[in-house]
């Protein structure tokens, strides 16, 4: 190309020609529909959805704005076939293209269906279908909940077959049963009724959520994993009658009870009330009879106990014999008892006459002065015999006393601390001493050497203390 014709090339910014690019993709791409698998997926804290659609050969950045994330029907999951639609642009920031998404839509029934089987799988993983989480139906429910449209057909089906079985109180919670709120709406219902307390409306005994048939995606609603949740939370039993008999929803799984129609629903809620009372005449025939024929056997028996038994008058014969013969014996008894009683009354009369009392008053004090000086005479024996004993005592004491050996001409030595010296060793040089005689104490002082002093010609002194 020659020089001169690139240099008549316009020139464009960086910003410009990104801009460019952006008008011509925005204007001839303005509404397509892409089909891929969702890659990559993100949830930003924006609330902005971010993710890849690919095929097996070519990648699509695609982005679900904040606002549009909230209205999808179908919530984006990684290795979901879906179909987007929406429009391209670019993003200048790292010279990329990507697809502005405004409906996500699933791609086929099969790519439905395998999203509904890994849900399925997710929820009975966390226990929520198992069997022993199943509550039993009641009998005979009071009041019945009941979950779907008003306006509907199934409504009135259910309270027809109520009606024609055996009619109880229905408490109607209205909500949506397809479309974007219909989700939240069932589940909310579940759980109000389960939060009535009774006191403005009954709460109920029996909840039935129901719905007519249709399509995959009208049933939708009922596969939502809040109401699943909400089913399997329930505190009160739960019928889901969902759909005609070859539908199922997850609903049915986490339900204590799983009704193919909302007819069959109302049938499994309450029994005939023609049968139960044909039941229960049934059952009080049968109890009559049998009771008529318990007591027919029961007097039977008895006829024949009857029979075996003796007469009455035979059983008591000998104990009315016995007892004629006690009676008299007992009068015979009393009067013997009663002459016994009056003779030693008699005779007690006779010894208590004043002049036998006194008589033996006067015996029992001649006794009793007797007593009283033999007492003193003893007295006086056993006294003398003490002070004759003591007096003894009294002398022996007076032998042993050291103040008869002083009076012999012995003497009691002391020294000031007032302890007895028995020995000359024990008595110091110059020491006070007192000396005690027979007639009276003198006091003395200890001569030089005191008990060292020695003398050949003296012997010891006797051991004055040994007669203490």
């Amino acid at each position: 190309m020659p020089e001169t014709a690139l240099s008549n090339l316009p020139e464009f910014s960086v910003t410009e020609l990104s801009a460019a690019l952006k008008r011509s993709v925005e204007e001839q791409f303005a509404l397509v529909r892409v089909r891929g698998e969702i890659s990559g997926l993100k949830f930003h804290s924006s609330g902005h959805v971010y993710f890849d659609l690919k095929d097996d050969k070519a990648v699509l950045n695609a982005v679900i704005w904040r606002g549009v994330a909230q209205r999808l029907k179908v919530r984006p999951e990684a290795g979901l076939e879906v179909i987007c639609t929406g429009k391209l642009s670019t993003y200048a920031g790292s010279s990329r293209y990507q697809l502005i998404v405004e409906q996500v839509e699933l791609a086929g029934l099969g790519a439905l269906m395998a999203m509904l089987e890994a849900r399925r799988k997710a929820l009975a993983a966390e226990g929520l279908f198992e069997a022993a989480r199943k509550k039993a139906l009641p009998f005979l429910p009071e009041v019945i909940g009941v979950i779907t449209s008003p306006t509907g057909a199934v409504i009135r089906d259910i309270m027809h077959r109520l009606q024609a079985r055996f009619p109880r109180r229905v408490l109607l919670w209205p909500v949506a049963v397809q479309g974007d709120k219909a989700a939240g709406e069932i589940a909310a219902a579940i759980a109000g009724f389960n939060a009535f307390d009774g006191k403005r409306l009954p709460r109920p005994d029996l909840i039935i959520v129901a719905r007519g048939g249709g399509s995959v995606e009208d049933l939708m609603a009922f596969n939502d994993e809040a109401v699943v949740r909400a089913a399997a939370a329930s505190l009160i039993p739960l019928i889901s009658a969902v759909g005609h008999e070859t539908d199922t929803t997850l609903i049915d799984f986490a339900a204590d009870m799983r009704a193919p129609t909302p007819t069959a629903a109302a049938e499994l809620a309450v029994p005939v009330r023609a049968e139960l009372l044909a039941q229960t005449l049934d059952f009080e025939r049968r109890f009559v009879r049998c009771f008529g024929k318990a007591m027919e056997d029961r007097r039977r028996h008895l006829a024949q106990l009857v029979r075996v038994l003796p007469r009455p008058e035979s059983l008591f014969a000998a104990q009315r014999q016995r007892l004629d013969v006690t009676g008299d014996k007992l009068g015979h008894a009393l009067r013997r008892n009663l002459q016994i009683h009056q003779a030693r009354f008699q005779k007690a009369d006779a010894r208590l006459r004043d002049r036998m009392l006194r008589d033996r008053m006067a015996v029992s004090g001649e006794r009793v002065k007797g007593l009283v000086q033999r007492a003193e005479r003893a007295q006086k024996v056993r006294l003398a015999q003490k002070r004759r004993h003591f007096e003894g005592v009294a002398r022996e004491l007076e032998l042993i006393s050291y103040r008869k050996v002083l009076e012999r001409g012995f003497a009691l030595v002391r020294g000031e601390d007032g302890t007895v010296r028995r020995r000359v060793d024990s008595i110091q040089s110059g020491e006070s001493l007192t000396l005690t005689f027979a007639d009276g104490e003198a006091r003395a002082v200890a001569g030089e050497g005191g008990g060292k002093a020695k003398s050949p010609k003296k012997k010891p002194a006797k051991d004055q203390g040994s007669l203490f």
